[in-house]
């Protein structure tokens, strides 16, 4: 007969009882984290709840108000993950979360839309699809889709939408003739009873498990995104379906009135002058590397005119790079000072140099990586890395000015 909500898909809830209540551990994705979450199993009579399959996944609701975390199906049971235990034989409500039901039924629905016209009108069989928290994607067994073929596609999806064409579950007996007839990718393994094909009336005919809408009117609309090439000579199809495209289209619109904003424009004249932007930032960043290389190079030269330097050269230039600090440990030259040089955020992450005579480098620069909390390498008598904690680098300082005793510099 198969489980009540794939019998009534718009329904959203439904009394019945506890068959068994078994302790469990199942591992969840909890705060973006998999955890393993101590609980029970519950089977019970029948369920309005989906379990996960044919490409959705399961739904979301409450028995007797406590939170089902997952439902999976084994067999011909229905196989709900709560916190809770219940007593076997007694009577429960289960409510599902119809905002998500639905929203899968418009996908799923609209995926066997796609499929049937894809492989219809162009000979893309389906080989996979993925039913996406934001968008789902089917993969279509051909190496590209034209711009053409996509909006024609897109079109033939939409026509077949405004003809309110019914959509139709029904039950047959496994090894009937009518299953040689219909699109399918074979059952599950632990496949029993009765084999559930859902009709698109004139269109197609599928095996499939999940819940769907009752008529393509109830899709509203389908947007073709866009194809990508997939695996092996395989291209996806992105798509979205009913409610998510009104969502998509407010998001794009918000999107729209924020740009107007910043870049003080119509959407008309948007690429014009991000355009004309990025050009202006691009010579703006040209003018500030010159500007940077020369004040490097004064830098240095003031250092080296000074009679009364200090041994050390320690500068650390926030907005400065790994070439900065290079053409200041040229300028000044190994055998004129010991130098740590470093670039980026004081208190966070950076760049670091040290430089000077090349015993004292090899000797203190894995130390100094060491205190800055970062990684590096020693090469052409200068250690350079990547620092983590630029907050410790007067502690780095103080290491090196410990060497300089060692130095012999050039006055």
């Amino acid at each position: 007969m198969g489980f009540y909500c794939q019998r009534h898909s718009y329904e959203t809830e439904l009394t019945t009882k506890v068959v068994s209540c078994t302790q469990a551990q199942v591992k969840l994705e909890v705060n973006g984290r998999k955890q393993n979450v101590k609980g029970f199993e519950l089977i019970l009579e029948d369920t309005v709840l989906f379990p996960e399959g044919g490409g959705q996944p399961d739904d979301r609701g409450t028995i007797n108000n406590v939170e089902v975390l997952r439902i999976t199906r084994k067999g011909a049971d229905a196989i709900h993950f709560v916190t809770s235990s219940l007593e076997p034989g007694s009577e429960v409500t289960q409510k599902v979360d119809w905002k998500r039901r639905f929203d899968h039924m418009q996908q799923h629905s609209g995926q066997h839309l796609v499929t049937a016209i894809a492989d219809d009108k162009y000979g893309w069989k389906t080989t996979s699809w993925d039913l996406g928290r934001e968008k789902s994607f089917i993969e279509l067994d051909t190496p590209k889709i034209s711009q053409e073929q996509l909006e024609e596609l897109e079109k033939d999806t939409n026509d077949a939408i405004r003809k309110c064409i019914p959509m139709t579950p029904r039950l047959v007996e496994l090894g009937s003739k009518e299953l040689q007839e219909v699109r399918t990718r074979g059952l599950p393994d632990d496949h029993v009873g009765l084999v559930r094909i859902v009709e698109i009336e004139g269109i197609e005919a599928n095996l499939c498990c999940g819940t769907h809408v009752s008529n393509l009117s109830h899709l509203q609309a389908i947007k073709l995104l866009g194809a990508e090439k997939g695996k092996k000579g395989k291209t996806n199809l992105y798509f979205l379906a009913g409610n998510r495209v009104l969502s998509y289209l407010g998001k794009c619109y918000n999107n729209e009135k924020a740009l107007n904003l910043s870049l003080k424009c119509g959407p008309d004249e948007h690429v014009q002058q991000v355009d004309k932007i990025q050009k202006s930032l691009k010579t703006a960043n040209k003018t500030s590397l010159t500007v940077l290389r020369e004040l490097a190079v004064l830098e240095a030269r003031h250092y080296k005119l000074n009679p009364n330097r200090d041994p050390l050269l320690s500068i650390h230039r926030k907005e400065g790079d790994s070439e900065y600090m290079i053409i200041v440990a040229n300028e000044v030259g190994p055998e004129n000072a010991l130098m740590l040089l470093s670039t980026g955020e004081e208190n966070g992450a950076g760049l670091f140099l040290v430089a000077g005579p090349t015993d004292i480098v090899e000797e203190a620069g894995p130390r100094v990586a060491s205190l800055l909390e970062g990684k590096g390498a020693c090469k052409n008598g200068r250690y350079q890395g990547k620092a983590t904690k630029l907050s410790k680098r007067s502690e780095a300082e103080k290491l090196l000015r410990d060497f300089t005793h060692k130095l012999n510099l050039n006055s």
